[in-house]
């Protein structure tokens, strides 16, 4: 992404799927469950997803990724609705070494979030939820009118998404982002058209359309900070309050603004960022200082840990640093005591699990 150092790594889920995930920033790992059509290559075009990755791998390791059918993974692939999305982000935690994390949720991404956390308590430490729906748009008006309501917004989509005009597309961007400007709409409409095809697209509005987590919401048992845009015209607010109703003990803030996720200027914004950052802060599975530091390691040895973290050997870390290969050894056998580690692999899992291995430029 332009401006941010990120790596991109792959990934496959259950049932074969590849998926293309990103590291960003330094700090405790915060995962980011599979959200609206996403592009890790073009995120930092999108008036929306710029701002929000920039922020929030400044005080963390963001781990991000493309859901089946968009950006750099799979986009020939069904999108199995709920179950399909889940399977995607077990892959993605597993492959990032994310053993126990916070976990964002937004817009469709929130009920993947839900599912993950009622079926993997002992993994998720904090969950954060922000336009959340537990039932989709067939599901909670399941009348006719409803019904036609929704296929007609995916066969727009099918049959308008890869055009260059925009028409087609400022349907759900004049939706989702009411509050935004013309160029900021142009940004929204380029970034869609590119992260999926017509047919993908389409199946996926399908997909978030059928989707109920309504029974599991009541299974997510770590604290939980619901957030929901007050004027949101895609996801109404009340679906928000129905979200953290459910939940045991969740927190409920409403945010000023028209915009599904709040655009980077406006007050909501702010507003958005300063709670998430704080509730995220009181996390006390992890160090505040997680990631700055692996204690007890000199500097040499945290420089040693950053390019072991970025999967490089003995040989490319003694040429980047100007040492001998047996100083590099020498070096790498007191980082494992220290760190209480046995081999490489459990050394790149706990140097990632503090924020190291990300690239800079």
């Amino acid at each position: 992404m332009q401006g941010l150092a990120q790596v991109v790594h792959h990934t496959r889920s259950a049932d074969g799927v590849r998926l293309a995930y990103a590291r960003s920033g330094r700090g405790p790992m915060l995962v980011l469950a599979g959200a609206w059509f996403g592009h890790l290559e073009r995120d930092a075009q999108h008036p929306v997803w710029a701002p929000l990755v920039r922020a929030l791998s400044e005080r963390h390791q963001l781990v991000r990724y493309d859901a089946r059918g968009c950006g750099l993974s799979d986009w020939t692939v069904a999108g199995d609705g709920i179950e399909g999305a889940l399977r995607d982000l077990e892959a993605v935690a597993d492959a990032a070494g994310a053993r126990r994390f916070p976990l964002l949720g937004i817009s469709q991404g929130a009920a993947t979030a839900v599912a993950f956390a009622a079926k993997h308590p002992e993994r998720v430490s904090r969950l954060v939820l922000h336009g959340a729906f537990a039932r989709g748009a067939r599901v909670r008006d399941p009348r006719p009118t409803g019904a036609d309501e929704a296929e007609t917004m995916a066969r727009l989509a099918e049959l308008g998404w890869g055009r260059a005009d925009p028409a087609f597309r400022q349907v759900f961007a004049t939706q989702l982002l009411p509050g935004a400007t013309p160029q900021q709409h142009a940004q929204f409409n380029e970034h869609a058209r590119l992260a999926t095809s017509p047919a993908g697209a389409a199946g996926m509005l399908r997909d978030w359309d059928r989707i109920d987590v309504g029974a599991l919401l009541p299974r997510v048992r770590c604290p939980t900070l619901v957030l929901h845009s007050r004027h949101d015209r895609r996801v109404p607010l009340e679906q928000g309050r129905l979200v953290a109703s459910a939940i045991p003990d969740a927190e409920m803030m409403s945010i000023d603004s028209a915009n599904h996720l709040p655009i980077n200027g406006e007050p909501g914004w702010t507003a958005w960022l300063s709670r998430v950052e704080g509730f995220l802060a009181e996390n006390s599975d992890q160090p505040a200082d997680a990631g700055r530091d692996l204690r007890g390691l000199t500097q040499r040895q945290r420089d040693l840990v950053e390019l072991i973290a970025q999967g490089r050997d003995n040989t490319q870390i003694a040429a980047r640093l100007g040492l001998s290969q047996k100083t590099v050894r020498n070096h790498i056998t007191a980082i494992f005591a220290k760190l209480q580690v046995e081999n490489r692999p459990q050394a790149i899992v706990r140097a990632r699990d503090s924020g190291y291995g990300a690239l800079r430029a």
